[in-house]
């Protein structure tokens, strides 16, 4: 597997790392003061994004890694799951939500290509 030697080398973890970011920005709207639960479940699938990649990365076994990349990228797609309620509660604005939205695919595309990459290179072992 390469030679990343932290989790934070990770591309997929910095592009976590920036769709962490771009949600903290859209729960601080004013329109998430008032929605505790929603603003706490999107922070909380952002966070599992990151996490998860950390978490798997850090367990130094090739097959948990993509394991847990796989909690990552549907992790992804919770994130935009929410975004939709965020935006049809009219919490965001429509250029808020397009932001938000392409980096989790962006993000997921990256995970899955990884993931695909680490499945490879699992099979390449096996056969050598």
């Amino acid at each position: 597997m390469r030679d990343y030697k932290a989790f934070e080398e990770l591309p997929c973890w910095q592009k976590a790392r920036e769709l962490c970011r771009a949600v903290s920005q859209i729960i601080g709207e004013a329109g998430f003061r008032r929605d505790h639960t929603l603003r706490a479940q999107l922070w909380g699938a952002a966070g599992s994004v990151m996490d998860n990649i950390a978490e798997g990365f850090d367990d130094g076994s090739t097959r948990e890694l993509i394991r847990f990349l796989g909690y990552s990228q549907r992790s992804c797609s919770e994130v935009q799951s929410q975004l939709y309620r965020a935006l049809d509660s009219c919490h965001i604005s429509e250029a808020q939500f397009t932001r938000a939205y392409d980096l989790a695919s962006e993000c997921r595309k990256q995970i899955k290509a990884f993931r695909k990459y680490l499945r490879n290179y699992c099979a390449e072992d096996k056969q050598s």
